[in-house]
């Protein structure tokens, strides 16, 4: 499903015009983008938790080369799916 299919899904279900729904998907991703950059996570009860996770620098090879390169640290986003959505995917 691409985006422009979830907006219509969205606009489906909710009854509203295709550009009112991609206004309110993109205000719902912007939202998360914007808490995850700050450091705060997003919970959804039942659906699941977006929130960051850190990675530490590590060693990595590169495949074509063998050669060892310093992969650097990084802050990551994570999502943890709910036990509602968990039980409906299951089915």
């Amino acid at each position: 499903m691409t985006k422009q299919d979830f907006v219509d899904a969205v606009a489906d279900r909710a009854g509203l015009s295709k550009r009112d729904a991609a206004t309110a998907v993109d205000a719902m991703l912007d939202t998360i983008t914007s808490a995850l950059r700050n450091g705060d996570s997003v919970s959804f009860t039942g659906f699941g938790k977006f929130s960051t996770s850190a990675r530490a620098a590590r060693q990595g090879v590169n495949p074509r080369t063998g050669e060892r390169v310093q992969i650097a640290a990084t802050t990551v986003p994570k999502f943890s799916a709910g036990s509602a959505l968990k039980a409906a995917v299951k089915g």
